[in-house]
This record gives C-alpha cells, sequence and structure tokens, in this order.
C-alpha cells in the first residue's frame, strides 16, 4: 500500500484565506502555488492523479459551493473533499466523489484511487450526472425558485 511521503507530489491552488499562512505544514513535496487563472488549470489539472478540496468545516464554509468540484469531475479527476454540503449533496450521494474527515481519511481514499484500474464505469456515471450540469441549467433552476418565491410572498401577503 501506498504512504504518504515525498514521492507524492501536493499542489495547492488559490488562496490561503482566514487561515494564517504560518501555520500550514511546508515540506518539500507540498506547493502552495497561490492564485491561478482559468487559462492556466487546465496545464495543472492535465498532470494531476486526484483533486482535493480540503477545506476547513466552519461558519465561514457553511454555505459555500466550491465550483471546483464539477471543473475537477469533468477533468475525469477524481476528487477527494471534506463534508461540505454542497459537495456531499449532490456529488457524494451519487457516489461521485469521495469525502474525507480527517487526514487518515484522505490519504486511505488517495490510496485507493492511486491503485484503481477501473476508472471507465465511475468516468460513465460522471458524465452522465454532468450532462445536465450547465450554467444555463443552473439559471433556469435559480429563476424557477426565485419566481415561486416571489409568487408564494404575494399570497401571503395578499392573503393576510
Amino acid at each position: 500500500m501506498l504512504k504518504p511521503g515525498p514521492e507524492w507530489q501536493i499542489i495547492l491552488i488559490g488562496p490561503v484565506v482566514k487561515i494564517d499562512p504560518e501555520v500550514l505544514p511546508r515540506h518539500a513535496n507540498i506547493h502552495y502555488l497561490g492564485s491561478k487563472t482559468y487559462h492556466e488549470l487546465p496545464a495543472y489539472l492535465s498532470g494531476w492523479d486526484v483533486s482535493m478540496i480540503p477545506f476547513l468545516l466552519n461558519d465561514s464554509t457553511r454555505f459555500i459551493s466550491p465550483t471546483k468540484t464539477p471543473e475537477y469531475l469533468a477533468a475525469g479527476i477524481p476528487v477527494v473533499s471534506t463534508a461540505i454540503r454542497d459537495v456531499v449533496h449532490p456529488y457524494r450521494i451519487n457516489k461521485l466523489v469521495h469525502i474525507g474527515s480527517n487526514a487518515s481519511d484522505f490519504i486511505h481514499v488517495i490510496e485507493l484511487e492511486l491503485q484503481s484500474r477501473k476508472k471507465s464505469p465511475w468516468l460513465v456515471l460522471v458524465d452522465h450526472f454532468l450532462a445536465g450540469n450547465s450554467w444555463d441549467n443552473t439559471y433556469s433552476s435559480m429563476h424557477i425558485l426565485i419566481q415561486n418565491a416571489l409568487l408564494n410572498k404575494n399570497k401571503i401577503s395578499i392573503a393576510s
């Protein structure tokens, strides 16, 4: 079984926010690259075996919906995330991502993904799920929710 060590290269892209950078682990195989443009990201993704969404679970991350989840999936890269609500539902419940609650969980799932030879069934599930996932569909769904909320608010106001 693989062990996390110097042979693993951990690449972290994005800003470090609401955490003191001095408390982050520092090792030769952990690379904090900061923010990158969307144009640059495919070059990084092309070299990854597994992606991580290691957000702390706190008030700041309670209602986030990381757009990187479908981006990683669309690139065919397995995802390991902390239990962020919008990652658990719908991605985890559809068996598209792994959820880790601690470092041991992350290491275990990453080891499984690195050893896995059968990605085709998972990729079929991902492609099927993402086929209905677009900004146009998101807009349409949100528009309907807003319209329904406005109608219900007016019904309550009228009935009062």
